[in-house]
């Protein structure tokens, strides 16, 4: 097994610095032999488009394999993108894909505004109309399909057609461009699932003059330099990484020569590089690159073989540091092999391995870690140091399509969460510790602004949940628009905090059963009777809409054996088993699933 590791290993980081067709292929090829290989995700993909895109396909499916998700992509035909958008018995919608990516290019959907800008008479009017068709296609897609959409920003000429004038006019050719793709951010705010990639960006970061190749355009309707290939299959995957949910929750950093520059036991506070002028200006670019992730909700922690105290002394005290020790959530700081203390990091915060990136400025940590701990996504850094922030702000692990207010506050919840475990240790009993903690529970009916943080909840926890369904934000508003089902988050607060919106339960009522479709819980309120609150509260629904019987499946995987026994140890009684998965009920007519007496909620009476 071993072997295999360290050739996956290889074929990654050859595919990473050579990303080329014939080594897409050759990873493809090669990661197909590995015996029992399996993808932590799945996902399909349509790319309608209005010129060739054959050639990104498998520069994607590599770059996707590398990251475990199993891709199936599909390629619209030839600039149909309209007919496939608004016909409900296109190959699209027939595919039936969990992600739509629109390819166009500004020369095909606004031919006008890009080659005869000059002879149009009212530009204000053709802007407005391209951003009325834009919005006429999402709506009819939105309503014929779940699929995520990813909708490009249209890129700038590489000159305007009115040169230097270009910039004194009322509304310019670069001005004109940059109306449309404000229009087209603020459209797909209008629409859930909708997503806007910044392709002018894009283009522009790598170089406008370069980034085509008008030869192939001519001959083969390819406008994309070979270079360009691979660039915007990066980009692509940084969109379905996050869809799929196989982002990390951490990122484990190293100090010593990848914080900052230097050893902080040999060359001291002073002595360590770190400051606006070069070599320290590179370490600063990283820890700002970290500390925007850590705004974003990435949980940050440290593995680092070192004197405790020195390093402590230089995260406090240094005068140019950006991250202090409270950005931290956890932290080992001592002389053992770094395999374990992620494996620590881990258990102290209630995470699976695979929550976990690892950042090290030295080669044979890396290599150590991608060997023994598979499930941990390492980030490959380059040999100098000022490519270390471009290489964490690129990896699409820490990419993320939304951002809820729980994702801003995580890091604090965790920082709760030490002193809950440093009063739990010194408690004596376990009920005398959850009484101390003063829990209030505040469980209500999912609403609009709930919705986006019950879907990130469904894609992403993993422990504490019975049956593992993932839904999108339009599957769910979908499915809840439903009169047959309902939806309630548990929002749960102590005496050191609020933990956020921390739970999810999706009901099916149908004749005399309440179903429960789905039943979640955050893995760092677990084994605080959190989730005996949140039933008893859905007993109390389905006791109310007269319902005799509460049900659901627990359907076991590799990671929620927390939540094995959850519907044995409340009464539920198994009456049906399909190959692994169980179905559990509960007669409402004859049985009380009890509120816990030390968690305090309003619209307590649903008790059933």
């Amino acid at each position: 097994m071993q072997d295999w590791r360290r050739a996956e290993d290889l074929l990654g980081q050859q595919f990473q610095a050579r990303p080329t067709l014939a080594n897409a292929h050759l990873v493809l090829d090669r990661l197909g032999r590995i015996p029992d290989r399996k993808a932590r995700a799945t996902c399909r993909l349509m790319i309608c488009r209005s010129f060739t895109v054959e050639p990104i396909v498998p520069l994607l499916r590599a770059g996707a394999a590398l990251q475990g998700l199993s891709l199936t992509a599909a390629v619209g035909a030839f600039n149909a993108y309209v007919q496939e958008l608004l016909d409900p018995a296109s190959a699209l919608y027939n595919f039936r894909p969990d992600a739509v990516i629109l390819a166009v290019q500004s020369r095909d959907l606004v031919p006008d505004l890009w080659g005869r800008f000059l002879a149009v008479a009212d530009v204000a009017g053709a802007i407005d109309q391209v951003l009325a068709d834009m919005d006429a296609r999402v709506a009819v897609f939105r309503a014929h399909s779940p699929a995520h959409l990813v909708l490009p920003t249209l890129e700038q000429p590489c000159w305007p057609q009115a040169g230097f004038l270009d910039g004194r006019s009322e509304l310019g050719q670069v001005e004109a461009f940059g109306e449309i793709n404000r229009g087209i951010r603020q459209l797909a705010r209008r629409y859930p699932g909708v997503s806007v990639f910044d392709y002018d960006a894009l283009v522009a970061r790598h170089g406008r003059l370069t980034w085509h190749d008008e030869r192939k355009w001519l001959a083969m309707r390819m406008p994309l330099a070979a270079d360009s290939l691979a660039h915007l299959a990066a980009a692509y995957l940084r969109i379905l990484v996050p869809l799929a949910g196989l982002t990390a929750k951490v990122l484990v950093v190293d100090l010593d020569e990848t914080l900052w520059g230097g050893v902080v036991a040999e060359d001291g506070l002073a002595g360590i590089r770190l400051g606006a002028d070069h070599p320290g200006a590179a370490h600063i670019a990283l820890q700002q690159a970290l500390l925007d992730l850590h705004h974003r909700g990435v949980l940050l922690a440290i593995a680092s073989k070192n004197n405790e105290a020195d390093a402590l002394e230089a995260l406090e005290h240094h005068p140019d540091m950006l991250l202090r020790p409270h950005h931290f959530s956890a932290w080992r700081i001592n002389w053992n092999d770094k395999a374990q203390s992620l494996r620590e990091i881990a258990a102290e915060l209630n995470l699976g391995l695979d929550s976990l990136a690892f950042l090290d400025d030295n080669p044979a940590e890396r290599a150590l870690i991608r060997q023994a701990l598979p499930d941990v996504h390492v980030l490959e850094l380059p040999h100098d140091p000022l490519g270390y922030a471009a290489a964490v702000r690129s990896d699409a692990a820490f990419e993320r399509l939304a951002v809820t207010e729980e994702d801003v506050a995580r890091s604090r919840y965790y920082s709760d969460a030490r002193h809950r475990t440093a009063d739990a240790a010194a408690a004596t009993t376990l009920d005398g510790f959850l009484r101390s903690l003063a829990m209030r529970a505040e469980i209500a009916a999912m609403t609009a602004v709930t919705l986006p943080r019950v879907a990130q909840l469904t894609q992403k926890t993993n422990q504490f949940n019975l049956t593992t369904r993932r839904y999108s934000d339009t599957e769910l508003a979908g499915l809840t628009a439903d009169p047959h089902w309902q939806a309630y988050t548990l929002r749960l607060q102590d005496s050191f905090g609020d933990n956020g919106l921390v739970g999810a339960a999706l009901l099916r009522f149908t004749g005399d059963i309440c179903e429960v479709d789905t039943f979640l819980l955050s893995c760092r309120v677990i084994g605080r009777t959190a989730e005996t609150a949140l039933l008893a509260y859905v007993a109390g629904v389905a006791t109310a809409a007269g319902t005799r019987w509460l049900q659901g499946w627990f359907c076991p995987t590799l990671k929620n054996a927390p939540a094995r026994e959850f519907y044995r140890s409340h009464g539920f009684q198994p009456v049906e088993t399909r190959v692994s998965d169980t179905l559990w009920r509960f007669d409402l007519s004859n049985g009380t699933i009890r509120f816990p007496e030390w968690i305090t909620c309003p619209g307590k009476e649903r008790d059933s």
